[in-house]
């Protein structure tokens, strides 16, 4: 009974790693379909770097191709970079701000900026929940014959921890 009802929590806590997980990559892929959007607006609003929106269009398409959730937690952090840069270059572009469509776009990106870090911590927090219960003795022992491995956190990239430079 005890190895059943260890099995059957070990079950549910890694449904719950998994639900989270879904909801945060629902989010970051309505964060990637927007994308196409922002840069069509940024384009037909005038001439800017060529070069910082094809690494926007590639970030965004490593994402939408990541096959594991590793891989979209890398692609998702990379994608975050090039936003972020995208965003820096065109604050000099008094033109682009004052574009309608841009205001929206970047104010919807800003709000699933927002659900992500939401719903990343739902997700971490699921995970650290399903380690922890399977760490713990004789739980370890009941996991490791069943194959319940351990799961990694959403941790940001090293270049996501870095302050944007701010030029006035």
């Amino acid at each position: 009974l005890y190895l059943m009802s260890v099995y059957n929590q070990l079950v549910s806590l890694k449904e719950k790693v998994n639900v989270n997980w879904s909801q945060v990559d629902v989010v970051l892929k309505q964060r990637a379909d927007l994308i196409p959007n922002l840069v069509e607006t940024i384009k037909g609003a005038g001439d800017y770097e060529k070069s910082t929106l094809e690494s926007v269009i590639a970030a965004r398409n490593k994402y939408v191709s990541a096959t594991s959730v590793e891989g979209q937690i890398q692609a998702s952090g990379e994608l975050s970079n090039t936003l972020n840069r995208l965003f820096a270059l065109t604050e000099s572009y008094p033109d682009l701000k004052a574009n309608q469509n841009y205001m929206d776009l970047q104010g919807q990106l800003c709000t699933l900026e927002d659900k992500i870090a939401k719903y990343r911590q739902f997700f971490n927090d699921s995970v650290f929940s399903y380690n922890r219960y399977r760490q713990t003795f004789p739980n370890v022992v009941i996991a490791g014959m069943f194959n319940f491995n351990e799961i990694d956190y959403f941790k940001i990239s090293e270049a996501e921890k870095e302050a944007p430079k701010v030029q006035f």
